[in-house]
């Protein structure tokens, strides 16, 4: 009997431990958002004549409760092709591109 209690209870002790991840990373993940539909409008705007296929990766570092810097790298393979770096604002939706 106790065995059946603790079954049907240990799904509802999981859930409020999920749902805290979604409110911790929050401002990433609006960051990673806004930087990857921007990043895809600028990406199919250029036209490229490399035949080889370049895949991004994205990192997001939380600064306050509103701002996220968002690293962006274009690799071939084993080879780092380009890396942009992004301010981004989530609160005003703003992107700034950092210039290094």
């Amino acid at each position: 009997m106790k065995k059946l209690i603790s079954l049907m209870l240990f799904p509802f002790l999981i859930i409020p431990f999920g749902t805290r991840a979604n409110e911790n990373f929050s401002v990433e993940i609006e960051a990673l958002t806004l930087v990857m539909e921007k990043y895809k409008e600028d990406s199919e705007s250029r036209v490229e004549l490399d035949m080889e296929e370049k895949k991004s990766s994205y990192m997001a570092l939380k600064q306050d409760e509103c701002n996220a810097t968002v690293e962006v790298t274009e690799k071939t393979g084993l080879e780092v092709v380009n890396t942009e770096s992004f301010d981004v604002n989530v609160c005003l939706k703003e992107i700034y591109k950092v210039i290094n």
